[in-house]
């Protein structure tokens, strides 16, 4: 019953101007991005975790720093940080380096927002919403069979990636995954089970990631009817 803890990166400059800044490199975090990894890190200072795992693009790669230097790894030895290109952010092909708000006027914009598994984004790099979701759950789950049924770990990744991957666990068609919230830094918690996923928390602050996995490590492949007891 691996249990992941989804974080999006710290906010950057295009984040803040409004700009779709896809695989573009040199998008890193701004000094409120810094503010908000640093916070997560101290937030979760000395919690045990089996991995981290990354998007390999700069932004990620900073955000999971931060939480590098304050978890501790469950062997007791340094926790390094594994780059995991199938978490990348979707290839968003000639949408990339483009204002939002210039975006919303094109045709695409509304099948982007209301039918997303139908979006494949133009141009040679274009990368379809589908193969995006595809991959990201996919590395999820190898990593699940990797670490084991008693892991928790950490997987620092990009808006729409950890949407899609939530849309999954949820049993949501892709379609439906604009429903779903991932604000910079924030952090969502999913335990798999044999049987099923349970999100335990969506779009989340951290505060509550040690009760979440503490319920986590108490839950069977079924779901307690009427609810529970919770922690």
């Amino acid at each position: 019953m691996a249990t992941v803890l989804l974080v999006r990166h710290g906010r950057t400059s295009a984040n803040d101007a409004g700009i779709l800044a896809g695989s573009a490199p040199g998008t890193v975090l701004d000094s409120r991005g810094i503010e908000q990894a640093q916070a997560l890190a101290e937030l979760l200072a000395g919690y045990e975790v089996s991995a981290i795992i990354a998007s390999p693009l700069e932004r990620t790669m900073q955000t999971a720093e931060f939480l590098a230097t304050s978890l501790v790894n469950t062997s007791g030895t340094a926790l390094e940080i594994s780059m995991e290109p199938a978490l990348a952010e979707c290839e968003y092909g000639d949408w990339t380096g483009r204002s939002l708000a210039e975006l919303a006027k094109e045709d695409m914009w509304r099948a982007v927002q209301d039918h997303p598994a139908s979006v494949v984004f133009p141009g040679t790099e274009g990368e379809s919403m589908a193969n995006m979701a595809q991959r990201a759950v996919g590395a999820i789950r190898r990593w699940n069979d990797l670490l084991g049924p008693d892991a928790v770990y950490v997987a620092v990744s990009h808006g729409d990636v950890i949407k899609a991957i939530l849309a999954d666990a949820l049993g949501m068609h892709l379609d439906l995954f604009q429903r779903i919230g991932a604000d910079p830094c924030s952090v969502s918690v999913v335990n798999y089970t044999p049987s099923r996923p349970f999100v335990l928390s969506i779009n989340g602050n951290g505060s509550d990631v040690r009760r979440h996995v503490r319920v986590a490590h108490k839950t069977k492949n079924d779901a307690p009817v009427g609810g529970g007891s919770g922690d």
